[in-house]
């Protein structure tokens, strides 16, 4: 455990006459990669006592100390993972025995897309620490075995493939912060091909496959549903207007309704066969529509916009 953090530690307990009140205690694991630190920096911003990379052994110690009387520190998120070696294979005996504690604690499991995984670490230039002198296929692999029962045991899992660090905080917001009053709803639209396989975790999910396809059309092909020729082609016969007088009534009910529930984040799936002309389009319009509303926080992501056609 870093040096600050044991000072920190050392403060919050210095009131003897406190009462230990450890509301909420969260085990983050999963796949190196996935985004981890992304979670951990996530609880920090709440305001959680943060520690990484605790070998599991520790976590024991540790806890004692946040139930310890006169601890001030009512909120905890500890990071442990393959990093921790051989006192990693524990952990699932120290869940154990802090359910027998009496230690209500929570498990976040993160994962991802091999793919995924080989892309990020492609992209740092970094070993995986169970293969630093094999190949990240081969740490990945390892790695699975190692975490999959405590994938059984998680009590929320979370697959970072499709997330961006902003959105994975969102999403972390949305199903852990559950202090968070309700206030701006961020709302991502994202545009999808279904060719490239389907959405990850939508909330909602528009099939537009049923409108005009421009791709059908060698001059518009190579254009994108940002285009207004695109648009123009879509609506040739006014089915795009006859589209929007449906969908705008049922997001215009819906929307609040997540924000009156305290949903955080909340995203709209459009997909088409490609994902370059008429879910573009729509996800644009939709943006722009939603995003002039000070109740939104709106947002496109096109995930398949450069994908070959």
């Amino acid at each position: 455990m870093e040096r600050t953090r044991v000072d920190e530690l050392e403060r919050s307990l210095a009131d003897p006459a406190g009462s230990s009140a450890l509301a909420d205690l969260v085990i983050i694991t999963g796949f190196s990669g996935a985004g981890k630190s992304t979670a951990m920096a996530a609880f920090e911003d709440e305001g959680y006592f943060c520690v990484d990379n605790l070998p599991s052994e520790m976590i024991r110690s540790l806890v004692e100390l946040f139930m310890h009387a006169g601890s001030k520190i009512q909120y905890a998120a500890i990071v442990s993972d393959v990093r921790g070696g051989s006192y990693f294979e524990g952990l699932l005996s120290v869940l154990d025995h802090l359910r027998d504690m009496g230690v209500g604690h929570r498990l976040l499991f993160l994962e991802a897309s091999e793919q995924a995984l080989l892309t990020r670490y492609k992209e740092t230039r970094r070993r995986h620490p169970l293969a630093p002198a094999g190949t990240v296929e081969e740490g990945i692999a390892r790695e699975r075995e190692l975490l999959a029962p405590l994938r059984e045991r998680a009590d929320v899992v979370v697959d970072t493939s499709e997330l961006t660090a902003a959105m994975l905080r969102r999403k972390l917001a949305d199903e852990l912060f559950t202090s968070r009053t309700p206030g701006r709803l961020a709302v991502t639209f994202q545009s999808f091909g279904f060719k490239h396989g389907p959405a990850r975790d939508p909330d909602l999910l528009f099939d537009v496959r049923f409108l005009p396809n421009p791709h059908y059309e060698l001059d518009l092909r190579p254009l994108t549903g940002d285009d207004p020729r695109i648009v123009e082609f879509i609506n040739r016969n006014g089915e795009l207007d006859a589209f929007y007088e449906r969908l705008h009534p049922l997001l215009d009910y819906l929307l609040p309704e997540y924000l009156t529930e305290g949903k955080a984040h909340l995203v709209v799936a459009i997909g088409c066969t490609g994902g370059r002309h008429r879910s573009v389009a729509i996800a644009e319009h939709l943006a722009a529509r939603y995003g002039t509303d000070e109740e939104y926080l709106a947002e496109v992501r096109h995930r398949d916009l450069d994908k070959p056609f």
